[in-house]
């Protein structure tokens, strides 16, 4: 296909020879924006590219085309009188390498606000040019579920022999689409494997960073990119953040009652599905978004907020 105006890909990646010679690639893929609840996907891909040997870009796109600024003004630093460190938003693709030295892509960064067909054409052409056999795609959704059971994962793919593991959803869902969405439907329109996870985070986490869904979308990642990743810092942060939680609660009745609501409502739910009796569970009311909000201002204001990224990640992802 032609090449685009809107993306640069490096012309020479001998980094990437042995990954032609056997015929596999995978590309890792994460935006910032709409489906990153908790921060687990943008918490990942820090990860990948603090851990992974190397971090070259190989390809980058002209975000002036796709970022609406007003709708989401970057940051910078006002300094007693001048303006600097502007946070630029960037939308880019890094070359790593994995514990075990197998090379890999990362795509991070802004969703684009607008021209998501002209994004969509100019990552197949990423892929096109950079030989990408499969792109693994991470995400996270806000579900009202209690942080005390299994992480849920919705697996998906655009080839249903591609998807790992059984979805939890029956029927059909109207749902918000995202560019992140729409590509794997255009990939899949012109023959490209594309795959992915969507983790369910907690209600009241959604806007704390939550590590323990990175790990579970890191550990779906090596399995379907075939890699493998080092994630002992990872669950190291998830440990700390699930004893902060714990205290919390420990101290706090209220909102150890919403939790236990959650923790009934959601083990109902699961029997009902063995049994095959329902998919609803019965005499439990599941309280609400607004309830649930309610109860936790004061558990978000007893935790520690998102700690900013180091090395301006943010916006670099």
């Amino acid at each position: 296909m032609p090449r685009d105006r809107l993306v640069h890909i490096v012309d020479d990646v001998p980094e990437l020879a042995s990954a032609w010679e056997t015929g596999d690639l995978t590309m890792v893929l994460a935006l910032d924006g709409f489906l990153d609840a908790g921060n687990a996907s943008a918490r990942a891909t820090s990860h990948l590219i603090d851990n992974c040997e190397g971090g070259s870009v190989v390809a980058t796109f002209d975000v002036d085309q796709f970022h609406d600024y007003r709708a989401r003004r970057p940051a910078m630093s006002f300094i007693r009188d001048h303006y600097a460190d502007y946070d630029a938003p960037r939308l880019l693709v890094r070359l790593l390498r994995d514990a075990g030295g197998t090379p890999f892509l990362l795509m991070s960064g802004t969703e684009p606000d607008n021209r998501w067909e002209a994004f969509s054409r100019s990552v197949r052409q990423v892929v096109e040019q950079l030989r990408v056999t499969r792109v693994v795609s991470m995400g996270s959704v806000p579900m009202a579920v209690p942080h005390t059971r299994p992480i849920a994962i919705t697996p998906h793919a655009n080839r249903p022999e591609l998807v790992m593991g059984t979805s939890p959803w029956r029927g059909e869902l109207r749902i918000p689409s995202s560019a992140q969405s729409l590509l794997e439907i255009k990939l899949g329109e012109w023959g490209h494997d594309m795959l992915g996870f969507v983790a369910h985070i907690p209600h009241y986490l959604a806007q704390l960073d939550y590590p323990k869904a990175s790990v579970m979308l890191l550990e779906r990642v090596e399995l379907a990119g075939r890699l493998t990743i080092d994630l002992t810092a990872l669950r190291d942060l998830a440990e700390q953040r699930e004893e902060e939680i714990s205290r919390y609660l420990s101290d706090n009745e209220e909102v150890a009652d919403v939790v236990a609501a959650l923790e009934r409502q959601y083990d109902a739910f699961d029997e009902a599905e063995e049994s095959g009796s329902s998919l609803l569970a019965q005499g439990e009311p599941l309280p609400t978004g607004d309830e649930i909000g309610q109860q936790f201002e004061q558990f978000l204001a007893g935790l520690d907020g998102p700690e900013p990224e180091a090395g301006g990640h943010d916006g670099e992802r």
